[in-house]
Parts: C-alpha cells; sequence; structure tokens
C-alpha cells in the first residue's frame, strides 16, 4: 500500500487508489506456454487526433488566479484555523467484482496522517507521524506494523499540507507559475506549475469559472514495472462549515484504463485527534477496531 493523497481535503484522495488492498494483493500467473497468437490482418495506421486549441480566459497571473482560488475555498483565515480534519467514505477498490471500502482518513498539522481501510472484515492502516509512517496490513497476512518502504517515505515526504498546494503558497516557500489553459472534463481552466521549496513539482488545473481545483497531480506511482503519472479529478465541491470541498475524486494511473473513485459521505473540521493516533499503530482486534472508529476517539467536542 502507498500513501494516499485532497490537500488532505485535497491532498489526501489523490493516491489513495495506491492504498486499495486489491491494488496491492493480487499477483498475475502468465501462461508458460501461450497459443501462438491468431493471425490477424493489417490495419491502416492511427492518424493522430489534433490537440485541442487552448481555451480563451480572462488574464490573470499566477498570483491573482491562487487568490481567486484561496477566496473561492473559503479564505485564507478560515483554512490557517483548521488544524485538524477528518474526512470518511467508500473507496471504489477496482477488480473483477465492483467493490466499494469504507475509508477514514485523517490529518494534523503539522504534516501527520492516517488512514484506515476496511477489508474483507478486517482493518488496514497507514500511518504518518511526520517523520516516519507504517503500514499494518492484516489481509496479507502481516501480523504487525511495518515501516514504510523508501518509495513510500517519499511519497509522504513529498506531500502537501492539509489544506493543499496553494493556500498560503508564499508562506511555505513554494512558487506558482501560469502554464497555460487547457480544458478538464469540457470545462476550461488554468493549469498551474507549483514548485516547492525543497524542489517537488505538481501541476493544479483551476477552473475558469469556480476558481475551484479541478484536476491535481499527485506523486508518481510505481506500477507494472514503471514509474506512471498520478492525476486525480475533483467534483462536487460542498460547503463543510464554511470550506469548499471536493466530495468525489477520481484517480487516474498514466496507461492503465480502471480508475479509482472515492466518494466523500463525512468531513468534520477541527475534530479533536490525539498526537498517539499518528504513533506506529498496532494490530487491531475486533473491538480496537470499533474504537479506532468511534467519534469519541477522534471526534470529542468536535464542531459540526
Amino acid at each position: 500500500m502507498s500513501k494516499l493523497h485532497l490537500g488532505f481535503g485535497l491532498t489526501l484522495a489523490i493516491a489513495i487508489f495506491s492504498y486499495a488492498p486489491d491494488a496491492a494483493a493480487i499477483k498475475v500467473t502468465r501462461d508458460p506456454n501461450p497459443p501462438a497468437p491468431a493471425a490477424v490482418a493489417p490495419q491502416p495506421a492511427a492518424v493522430a487526433k489534433p490537440a485541442a486549441p487552448a481555451p480563451h480566459l480572462p488574464a490573470f497571473t499566477a498570483a491573482q488566479i491562487a487568490d481567486k482560488n484561496v477566496a473561492a475555498r473559503g479564505g485564507l483565515k478560515a483554512w490557517r484555523a483548521v488544524k485538524t480534519l477528518t474526512l470518511s467514505g467508500k473507496l471504489d477498490a477496482g477488480g473483477k467484482k465492483p467493490t466499494q471500502l469504507p475509508v477514514t482518513m485523517q490529518a494534523k498539522r503539522p504534516h501527520k496522517e492516517r488512514v484506515l481501510v476496511e477489508f474483507a472484515g478486517q482493518t488496514a492502516l497507514q500511518v504518518f507521524d511526520g517523520a516516519k509512517g507504517w503500514t499494518y496490513r492484516p489481509y496479507l497476512g502481516r501480523s504487525s506494523a511495518e515501516p514504510f518502504s523508501p518509495e513510500e517515505q517519499r511519497k509522504s515526504a513529498a506531500n502537501d499540507e492539509l489544506d493543499g498546494p496553494l493556500i498560503d503558497y508564499a508562506a511555505k516557500g513554494s512558487r506558482i507559475e501560469l502554464e497555460g489553459t487547457e480544458m478538464v472534463e469540457g470545462n476550461a481552466t488554468y493549469r498551474l506549475k507549483v514548485t516547492r521549496k525543497d524542489g517537488v513539482q505538481r501541476h493544479v488545473w483551476i477552473d475558469g469559472k469556480t476558481f475551484l481545483e479541478s484536476k491535481i497531480e499527485g506523486n508518481p506511482h510505481h506500477f507494472d514495472g514503471k514509474m506512471r503519472g498520478v492525476q486525480s479529478y475533483l467534483r462536487d465541491y460542498r460547503s463543510v462549515d464554511g470550506l469548499m470541498i471536493p466530495f468525489e475524486s477520481e484517480t487516474r494511473l498514466e496507461g492503465v484504463r480502471a480508475t479509482h473513485k472515492l466518494t466523500l459521505e463525512k468531513v468534520e473540521i477541527n475534530p479533536t485527534i490525539e498526537d498517539s493516533a499518528f504513533s506506529k499503530p498496532e494490530p487491531l482486534t475486533a473491538s480496537a477496531t470499533k474504537a479506532a472508529h468511534s467519534p469519541a476517539l477522534t471526534a470529542a467536542g468536535a464542531p459540526h
């Protein structure tokens, strides 16, 4: 399993597809003596489709677009006041039979993240305390938490804070550039490139009318022997305590037909989450699993 990425409102959902147990547990076996391929009649060479023209949008600078995005999402003051965030919903895990897995995601400044995924009657965990991370995957027969692999550690370090890459970008030491305009799911968007102070880069597509994120680039994911680009399409924005949150995200892996959709059912702003929730996880018994999802553990006294 790898890192989960909705700026935790945006950033957290970006790589959740790779956290799905389905993707990690399936082993592909190839026939050592495959039948000879059937003869195929020659086909005419495919003609490349011309690139869609860049849409026309009002001329704003990258900084102006970022400011409009911050205002559309609820304002800088409101996002600075967010110290913790809990998202819960269902993850489309793919596979031969459509499967939806209950998911709970938590974030706490600075850079702490915790993910619980229920699968086949068991609860898998992924935790990052801001410096170190662990995964607990009982569905793979693992009896204890394991430290992050180098790739998981790299992805966690590359993830944005819970408010995403554009909120307070200058204070975080990031630079933004306007690279042009582009159509995303039938809507004209501005394409921004964000370069963090540690050199990590990602692209963000901002809707030209709503100024909310339409698409965001995730950390590259190693799949089928190669690194592949990751992009999440963000939809169904709703206001939660004055903050605009996308309740649906669809993550696509470059060169892979299948996609994974995350549908949120509940969002909690500033629930109480103890720092101990982000320490190395212990194996969960049935009672511990119930407690792990209990509002009393994570959202005592939380505003709704």
